[in-house]
């Protein structure tokens, strides 16, 4: 007899299959690209972003870069911590390379996360903490004003907890930013590391 983890196993993979099998990912799966992604049913922090870097889809691994080092850095945990998807899942905004614009990736596909993260979400119940980081992330999930900024968002941080946290985009592109906003460093990644180290330690 099956178990009730195992059964939503079964789903979850299931939905990788459908996502490449989805017309709209159909230019992907052409070129043997997979959906690039992580989800399991006893995972208990979800990481949300934007879309894969090209490394990232090269390596298919993702935050397979600097902006991941920075991020892995922020949560205090170590690189076999960051990848063990049984804790940690990773759902970007949108699970394949977007290609290449004037200012950097162009970005996530709109209406991808609102498609497929609700499916994805159903099988991983055990959820306590999602990191949303960046601007696309913290859209698609908090009920934001368009014009609200991100320095605001992240700055009162504690009015999304226990549920969310919305954080900077650890690129290198935004040294300017976290230059210019000490207090995320010194009083924001503290708390951030304390909370997933909590999470991290709870025995099932």
């Amino acid at each position: 007899m099956m178990t009730e983890q195992s059964i939503l196993e079964q789903k979850l993979s299931q939905i990788f299959n459908a996502i490449k099998n989805d017309p709209a990912n159909a230019v992907y799966t052409a070129q043997k690209i997979e959906p690039l992604y992580a989800a399991a049913a006893t995972a208990k922090i979800l990481l949300i972003g934007q879309a894969p870097g090209k490394k990232a889809q090269a390596t298919k691994r993702c935050w397979n870069d600097q902006s991941g080092v920075r991020l892995r850095k922020w949560m205090g945990v170590t690189t076999a911590e960051f990848y063990d998807s049984t804790s940690i899942a990773i759902l970007p905004a949108d699970f394949y390379y977007p290609g290449k614009g004037k200012h950097g990736d162009l970005p996530p596909r709109r209406g991808f996360a609102a498609k497929w993260h609700p499916q994805l979400l159903k099988l991983m119940p055990n959820i306590q903490l999602s990191l949303l980081i960046g601007s696309y992330a913290q859209h698609e999930y908090l009920e934001l004003p368009k014009t609200v900024a991100l320095t605001e968002v992240v700055h009162n941080y504690q009015n999304y907890l226990p549920k969310y946290f919305p954080l900077v985009h650890p690129s290198p592109l935004n040294g300017g930013w976290l230059k210019r906003n000490p207090w995320f460093e010194e009083k924001v990644v503290p708390i951030l590391k304390k909370r997933v180290r909590q999470i991290l330690n709870e025995k099932d």
